[in-house]
């Protein structure tokens, strides 16, 4: 049997995965966590094999958790279970540590499908996915969130949701300097001159909460 731990700020995932789940002869959810720094303190209670973790997360988000775990569970598999644009956050979660990328609109078919593909050692995200880097690769294409590396995705969606560059510095445990230069490099690639016009490309680019 499968064991799940799912972290998720929102009550109606976490509850509704919990009863979905609940006479499953093939996965258990073993705990359900609301942010960040909580899954750590869970997973030392709770034997876990993979984690069902959303992207935007209070105290620690979801790129900073697959950091973290890489570190101290390097055996455990995250699957991020989230809203936020597949073509954007599916190639930076993959690059970051994640063994797959489930859209919250795909069907229960389909997340029961990626729990057992990565339960069993492979990397899911969506055919259409898949499909789009395939033909993107074969014409040369250089799509926007090829453009952009693991951190300057999760700094312009930082931005984007109005942080200044201490918190982004905190919360990436970074220095300002730092955060900065990744504005900067943002800016550039993006081909801005400000930030209000950087997070008006972020919202373009469907970079923002859907909180």
């Amino acid at each position: 049997m499968v064991k799940l731990m799912v972290a998720d700020q929102h009550p109606i995932v976490t509850k509704g995965l919990e009863l979905i789940y609940a006479n499953s002869r093939d996965i258990k959810i073993v705990q359900t966590v609301a942010d960040g720094d909580a899954i750590f303190d869970a997973l030392k209670q709770y034997t876990t094999d993979i984690l069902i973790c959303e992207i935007d997360l209070p105290k620690l988000n979801g790129i900073s958790v697959l950091r973290r775990i890489q570190k101290e569970y390097p055996d455990l598999k995250v699957i991020i279970y989230s809203a936020q644009q597949e073509e954007v956050y599916a190639i930076s979660a993959i690059k970051a540590g994640a063994d797959g990328y489930v859209n919250k609109s795909t069907d229960l078919i389909t997340l029961k499908e990626a729990v057992m593909k990565v339960y069993l050692g492979g990397i899911y995200i969506s055919p259409n996915l898949s499909k789009k880097i395939a033909l993107d690769k074969n014409s040369g294409k250089n799509t926007y969130y090829k453009k952009l590396s693991i951190r300057e995705v999760e700094v312009l969606k930082l931005l984007s949701n109005g942080k200044r560059n201490k918190e982004i510095a905190q919360e990436l445990e970074i220095n300002e300097k730092t955060v900065s230069t990744y504005r900067a490099r943002l800016m550039k690639k993006l081909n801005v001159t400000n930030l209000i016009d950087l997070v008006n490309q972020s919202k373009s680019l469907e970079l923002q909460s859907s909180i």
